[in-house]
């Protein structure tokens, strides 16, 4: 039993890419499905699915490369954890690589990156960076 599931979605997708493959499976959570639709809208992975394995549900992501075969998420790291959770106000919220990235934020209007955040004025727990 994981933990913590972010992480574990994370590190699948971090470890897929490093393997240059397509597609990866990652158990299904509430958290992991916000996350997936918010680096799916960002443009970082193509898609994701819900498929049966066996008796549990799985998100099936398909990877995104670029036009070289090189993946698009180059740095995937989780801040906030079990142990050590990392809020932020909304004027804190960090800078992912002088803009070009993102950060993932867990806000009470659900998981969103922080130029979402700032747009809408909430601060909220920092998920992860996304470069």
């Amino acid at each position: 039993m994981v933990n913590d599931s972010l992480a574990d979605l994370l590190t699948r997708i971090r470890n897929a890419q490093k393997a240059y493959h397509r597609t990866v499976m990652v158990p299904v959570s509430k958290m992991g499905k916000s996350v997936l639709e918010t680096l799916k809208k960002e443009g970082y992975i193509e898609s994701f699915e819900t498929e049966k394995v066996g008796s549990f549900d799985e998100f099936k992501v398909f990877l995104k490369y670029d036009e070289d075969g090189e993946p698009l998420i180059a740095n995937l790291k989780r801040i906030s954890t079990p142990g050590r959770r990392q809020y932020s106000r909304v004027k804190k919220l960090p800078k992912v690589n002088s803009g070009l990235g993102v950060c993932l934020v867990s806000t009470s209007q659900g998981v969103m990156t922080d130029r979402e955040a700032k747009r809408l004025g909430i601060g909220g727990e920092v998920l992860a960076t996304v470069f």
